[in-house]
């Protein structure tokens, strides 16, 4: 079990297939330890009836694709009670209903110049959770504990755990393992030694959405699943590297689809990047694949860029419990992903 001990912070969608789903559809800076009084409260209440879609994978994975176990294709959807958030922290839009603002047709928001400091501190804040979760796993270590664990972090830092209840979500982090493309909820599977774990954390601080994730690698894990993880690593950086003020949007995706398949991998087209301000999923949307998505990039854009690679197909199908999805041919996938900020010189990671 994690420890919740004091910690300082740093500074004092589905793409309807080829329509679109921003990856997480379904999601970092003040302050010393908790407040008092502040307390990590996830529960669960009982399991509810078992069911998840059973693609009759196996245990083990397809050899061809290395070793390790296949994880999320029996997700149950159970009762769960929401983490709570104290009174005092401010709570995007849809904190009560579940339900976000819907963008149609619209074009990306251009940020005011006055705005980019609280963007600033909402990303540092999602990359200093991110980081101390990262420390955090280790073999025997549930994925609920690292939720626990984020959400302790997040509302003791005067934040709102983004994913918490978008769209319903359950939990405010998202946690996917192997074989598990994205959206995955915390539960109580303990990691074991050949385990790759994505871990997606996004905060709501003074008004504004910070995102960023990260694919980690337990001590075992062969060198398929390394080179794995390291070509979305470099996949990431070419996205980025794609960046700059007049650039088509599209380049992003082209750079990306294009480096993956030099290394030999798949990107999963399904999941794209979104902009990202006072709203979690805003446009423009970002596509990882050689798409003809319109617009230029232009400075004071904030958007992420989170590419996800598979070893084996592209296609995906989401579980019975509505968020997590898997490859159906039970090969890993891994994800890297950075908010980014388009400037008069070139780009800002802001993650």
């Amino acid at each position: 079990m994690l420890q919740l001990g004091n910690i300082r912070s740093p500074t004092g969608r589905v793409l309807q297939l080829l329509g679109q789903l921003s990856c997480r559809e379904c999601s970092r800076d003040q302050g010393q330890g908790p407040p008092d009084g502040v307390k990590s409260t996830d529960k669960r209440v009982g399991p509810g009836p078992s069911s998840a879609q059973n693609l009759n994978l196996p245990l083990k994975g397809p050899l061809e694709f290395g070793d390790y176990q296949i994880v999320g294709t029996r997700q149950r959807i159970r009762a769960q009670v929401l983490a709570q958030v104290p009174r005092h922290i401010g709570k995007p839009e849809y904190y009560a209903s579940g339900e976000p603002r819907s963008f149609t047709k619209a074009l990306p928001i251009i940020k005011f110049e006055e705005e980019l400091p609280k963007i600033r501190e909402s990303c540092r804040l999602a990359r200093f959770v991110l980081d101390a979760l990262t420390k955090e796993v280790k073999v025997g270590v549930s994925t609920e504990d690292l939720n626990n664990y984020a959400h302790h972090l997040i509302v003791s830092n005067g934040a709102y755990p983004s994913p918490l209840n978008y769209k319903k979500f359950p939990k405010s982090i998202c946690t996917s393992v192997n074989n598990v493309v994205c959206h995955g909820i915390p539960d109580e599977r303990r990691l074991v030694d050949t385990d790759i774990l994505n871990i997606d954390v996004t905060v709501f601080l003074e008004g504004y959405h910070g995102d960023c994730s990260e694919t980690v690698q337990l001590p075992a894990v062969d060198k398929q699943g390394t080179d794995l993880i390291q070509a979305t690593k470099v996949c990431l950086y070419e996205g980025i590297n794609a960046c700059g003020p007049g650039v088509p949007i599209k380049a992003i995706g082209q750079s990306i689809e294009a480096m993956a398949e030099k290394l030999g991998f798949k990107v999963v087209p399904v999941f794209t990047g979104h902009g990202i301000g006072t709203f979690f999923h805003e446009p423009p949307d970002i596509y990882h694949i050689d798409y003809p998505y319109p617009g230029l990039m232009r400075d004071r854009m904030t958007f992420t860029i989170e590419p996800i690679l598979s070893q084996g197909t592209e296609s995906i199908s989401i579980q019975e419990d509505g968020w997590t999805a898997i490859t159906q041919d039970g090969s890993r996938s891994a994800q890297f992903e950075h908010t980014v900020l388009i400037t008069d010189f070139g780009t800002e990671i802001l993650t």
